[in-house]
């Protein structure tokens, strides 16, 4: 393997937990543009426990690909809670995973706004119970440069679903 050693270490121990639990992982990324997916799948034999990734830096995309609503977009902003539940509720629904995790956030070096400064990223986890998604959203500030809040946002977002309690056996579907 190749690659950030700390991110690494991460993706291990999420696809540790995921293939002894017997689910699947499903990415739906904006700001970090498919990096959580690639560092997962520099992990051997990831392709026991990561279904898809889902890359939908505009938000046309986050409609199309995820289905977010045009007026979630509209009335919080492509980095906000709403939206990122609703990408983590979508990459689940369209991937038939049973664990997602979406990002979405201003890395910079512009685009930050009042209330919403270049590095605050928004993160969520949704699991799948039988029919039940149960999600979690938060948000984060990272200080630095546009390749450090990236990378800050990779770990968090990796260190999230590393610590989700996923219940062997639990298997749901699309």
């Amino acid at each position: 393997m190749t690659g950030d050693p700390v991110l690494l270490e991460l993706a291990e121990r999420v696809g540790r937990r995921l293939a002894a639990s017997g689910c699947r992982l499903v990415t739906a990324e904006s700001c970090t543009g498919g990096w959580i997916a690639k560092t997962l799948t520099d992990v051997a034999g990831s392709s026991q426990w990561f279904e898809c990734g889902f890359v939908t830096y505009s938000n046309r995309a986050k409609r199309r690909d995820l289905g977010v609503a045009e007026e979630t977009l509209d009335r919080h902003g492509a980095v906000s809670e709403a939206t990122v539940r609703e990408m983590a509720q979508g990459a689940l629904m369209r991937s038939g995973a049973q664990v997602a995790v979406a990002v979405s956030g201003i890395a910079g070096p512009d685009g930050g706004l009042p209330g919403k400064p270049v590095g605050t990223v928004w993160f969520a986890t949704a699991r799948r119970h039988d029919s039940v998604v149960d999600t979690e959203a938060q948000a984060r500030r990272f200080e630095g440069d546009r390749e450090t809040v990236r990378r800050r946002s990779v770990e968090h977002a990796l260190a999230l679903v590393a610590a989700l309690p996923v219940e062997p056996g639990v298997r749901g579907g699309a």
